[in-house]
């Protein structure tokens, strides 16, 4: 399956899946390899510190502050990793609907970390944007 580049073609099938869990995002000294028994969704490094995306569980089994949790939706579309607009686009129909998002854009997929409380309404924005676009 190719990447996908063309925004019309990106939101038309977007195909958004909430997941099941909760995520936290905590920032932690050290290296990556200081937490990788904590099986972090994903890391990135800061001059601040590192972010780590964990399970919530895990998050608050280590100590970490798991008060603001968050959910996944994976845009299972094929998104090329030079495609323009589909952050954007996404990003402004949740904000239409005072949602935030946290967008990791992935090899495959971009995935959208929203406010637990709001999943549900997050997905079906998604889903009416998508559909909007077929």
């Amino acid at each position: 399956m190719s990447a996908i580049t063309d925004l019309h073609t990106l939101l038309a099938n977007l195909e958004p899946q909430l997941q099941p869990q909760e995520y936290v995002f905590c920032c932690v000294p050290g290296l990556l390899s200081d937490y990788t028994q904590l099986n972090p969704l994903a890391a990135f490094s800061e001059k601040e510190g590192m972010t780590l995306v964990l399970e919530a569980n895990a998050a608050q089994q280590a100590g970490f502050d798991s008060a603001a949790t968050y959910r996944q939706i994976t845009l299972n579309v094929h998104s090329a990793l030079d495609a323009v607009g589909l952050s954007a686009a996404v990003a402004d129909i949740l904000a239409a609907a005072d949602i935030s998002a946290n967008i990791i854009a992935a090899f495959y997929h971009d995935h959208v970390f929203v406010p637990s409380n709001k999943a549900e309404q997050a997905l079906s924005a998604l889903q009416a944007l998508s559909a909007d676009n077929q």
